[in-house]
């Protein structure tokens, strides 16, 4: 599927986007089929592990499924993650290096941002989405709403620590487009299993 050109659009296809470390190449697109049917369609495979990249070229082969790299720390990945197909780029925190470069890409980029200084940068590179991260250790919802004030234009993914029970809490923040989780592909869940949590996890969007 071909994603949307813009990091909102992909923000908003449903309220929570899956974390995923793939260790094991041979579930990746079956992984990606199950949660998909079970209605989340953005996926972030996470730059953690040897496999990554082709992952994300098999799950782009999922009908509907939207695949984007994550934990991207520096433009010599993004290039590579974009160059296997990701449709989107998200990092744990945000350089002026990586940045630029996800500037000048025009991929849509969600950065990593933990403190208002990381904010400002951001949108002196003209940027106004974020991944709030780690977002339960930075002080949870109390935090964000802190943050969240000043910097009015600006939407979140709170991400890390994030779970079934507290992501109501975040979604529920006229601020925050969508959480980032991992507990909807916890791992040995079968493709069934993965399909019901994901069905579960659409849910959780406040009415």
């Amino acid at each position: 599927m071909s994603a949307p050109d813009n990091i909102e659009a992909i923000m908003r296809t449903a309220p929570v986007i899956p974390v995923l470390v793939v260790d094991d190449i041979g579930h990746a697109r079956e992984t990606a089929e199950a949660l998909v049917e079970g209605g989340l369609k953005v996926l972030e495979v996470t730059l953690r592990t040897e496999h990554a990249l082709e992952a994300i070229k098999r799950m782009n082969l999922v009908p509907g499924a939207i695949v984007g790299a994550g934990t991207v720390t520096n433009p010599d990945q993004l290039h590579a993650a974009v160059d296997a197909g990701s449709e989107f780029i998200v990092s744990p925190g945000l350089t002026e290096k990586l940045g630029t470069a996800a500037v000048k890409s025009r991929v849509p980029f969600l950065p990593g941002i933990a403190n208002s200084g990381d904010i400002m940068r951001g949108m002196d590179l003209g940027l106004k989405h974020f991944k709030f991260f780690p977002a339960m250790a930075n002080g949870g919802v109390p935090a964000l709403k802190s943050l969240a004030a000043p910097f009015f234009q600006c939407k979140f993914c709170p991400t890390g620590g994030v779970s079934a029970s507290n992501a109501p809490e975040w979604l529920a923040m006229e601020q925050v487009l969508c959480v980032g989780g991992s507990w909807v592909a916890p791992a040995g869940a079968t493709p069934e299993e993965i399909t019901r949590l994901a069905k579960e996890a659409c849910e959780l969007a406040p009415a």
